[in-house]
């Protein structure tokens, strides 16, 4: 799941977006609304959390202009304002829900799994081909009765895979699910990655593979079964 932080307080949104992509978030961090619709109009965001005080205005006014353009992405407010009117007018505007700093990375989660599980958002209670199965929630993986201690990107990777099991994920789908435009990325970490999991998969006996389509991208599939 992509989300997209629109925080101008450097501290805190160095703080949020670390913690988010520590329980398997790709997030990208901006400071403005001119900052935020640019982004909204090129990328694919499951998830906005809103700062309402930004420097080139109120946030709530971000949130009216996407529901007048039929943008129904969900949108978490995370504003110091505490007071009934504050939170009566940002659901009025179309917001999904309010949370009053200061607040907990581990609150924040939840709030983002919750949104994230509503219908037509995604996020699938388990994730599960062959003898692998992935909680999105959790961020945990099995394969068979075993729990497997994946690291987080390892996780991030397998799951947009298993997602589209079967089919061929292109390489620039991966890399924009798994790291947010803040992310300094090597040019070959995708591949470290695919390298990585593989490893850990076959170690584990898993009956899936990840196959390489070269210079397009990768998919995963259950072994066959041989005779």
């Amino acid at each position: 799941m992509r989300l997209l932080l629109v925080e101008d307080n450097r501290r805190l949104g160095t703080l949020v977006g670390d913690g988010l992509r520590e329980s398997g978030y790709a997030v990208d961090w901006v400071t403005t609304i001119d900052e935020a619709l640019a982004v909204l109009e090129t990328t694919r965001i499951d998830l906005v959390l809103l700062d309402l005080g930004l420097p080139d205005g109120d946030g709530i006014d971000l949130i009216r202009r996407l529901r007048a353009a039929k943008k129904m992405t969900p949108v978490l407010i995370l504003t110091a304002r505490s007071g009934l009117n504050d939170r009566i007018a940002g659901l009025d505007s179309g917001a999904d829900d309010f949370l009053v700093k200061p607040f907990a990375i581990e609150e924040l989660s939840a709030r983002c799994r919750a949104l994230l599980r509503r219908p037509d958002r995604g996020l699938q209670p388990l994730l599960t081909l062959g003898n692998v199965v992935l909680n999105p929630v959790e961020r945990t993986v099995s394969v068979g009765e075993d729990l497997q201690e994946f690291r987080r990107k390892e996780v991030d990777l397998l799951e947009v895979l298993l997602r589209r099991a079967g089919h061929v994920v292109p390489r620039p789908v991966l890399e924009d699910s798994m790291y947010g435009m803040n992310e300094d990325v090597s040019s070959n970490a995708l591949e470290a990655v695919v390298s990585r999991l593989r490893r850990h998969l076959k170690q584990s006996g898993a009956t899936v593979e990840i196959r390489t389509i070269h210079g397009v991208g990768y998919s995963i599939s259950k072994q066959p079964i041989l005779p």
